[in-house]
């Protein structure tokens, strides 16, 4: 089922069905441009990327990366039924990464009905018209939310790793939304529902920098771009970027840049 395009820049479906496959139905060794997710509803099969083979069965799924090369076949005496949902975005990478899965684990197991539904709510939307990319962007969304939530002991991947960037993700939007407010390391750690000191080390681990220090790096950094508004005087950029107290303000700016917020908007 093609979809038509209305610019959803974080994630954008290009195309979604169901297949019957008859045995020994195969496809490839092709590439595609987009990402490709397939969800195996009954039956067997292999999944062929690089020199990894994978033997995959019901509530198995696989994932197909962009000018990545790759063979999919269906089992010749129980072939398998799947679902499949091709997308592509700005997010999409991202997403993928938190959910576990890459070119180097391209697989997933899911055996709660829960992603089943996302699926088989995406084949009912055939027949709708113009909203029809928006509702499968929002169950591609749940699909993606629940693989992050299924991730455990039973799972095919180590997802460890993947939850610390959620986490510290999270806390980086929570950041990008709030840095005009007086929010502190409190808050942003409130945000996660994590721990403090928890959210600091995985936060250092992966950004290089603890979460105030990233929050004073945003705050100048997004100073500097409203220097270049001549209407904005010191103290109103100040406030822009959540500092009631200037002199604090020129304080942190000038320990940072090494110069004073005037002399940097003159030198501009």
């Amino acid at each position: 089922m093609g979809i038509r395009n209305i610019n959803l820049i974080d994630l954008s479906v290009y195309q979604c069905g169901t297949q019957n496959c008859t045995p020994g139905y195969s496809y490839g060794p092709a590439i595609r441009d987009f990402f490709l997710i397939h969800y195996i509803m009954g039956g067997e099969g292999i999944f062929k990327t690089g020199k990894k083979t994978y033997a995959l069965k019901k509530d198995n799924g696989f994932l197909i990366c962009p000018e990545q090369v790759t063979y999919y076949e269906a089992n010749s005496v129980n072939p398998w039924q799947y679902a499949w949902i091709g997308f592509n975005g700005s997010k999409a990478k991202e997403y993928l990464e938190i959910a576990g899965l890459g070119t180097e684990q391209p697989i997933f197991e899911c055996n709660n009905g829960y992603i089943r539904k996302c699926f088989e709510d995406m084949s009912l939307t055939a027949d709708m018209g113009p909203g029809k990319e928006i509702r499968l962007t929002g169950l591609l969304y749940m699909f993606f939310s629940q693989l992050i939530e299924n991730q455990g002991p039973g799972v095919l991947y180590d997802a460890k790793s993947n939850r610390k960037v959620l986490y510290v993700n999270k806390a980086i939007e929570f950041i990008r939304r709030n840095f005009s407010s007086n929010i502190s390391v409190s808050d942003i750690s409130k945000s996660t529902n994590l721990d403090r000191s928890y959210l600091g080390s995985i936060f250092k681990d992966i950004t290089g920098v603890s979460p105030q220090q990233y929050l004073i790096n945003f705050r100048v950094a997004r100073a500097c771009l409203l220097m270049k508004n001549d209407e904005l005087s010191i103290g109103d950029i100040a406030r822009s970027v959540g500092y009631k107290d200037p002199m604090l303000f020129s304080k942190i700016f000038k320990k940072l840049k090494k110069i004073s917020p005037s002399q940097y908007r003159k030198n501009s």
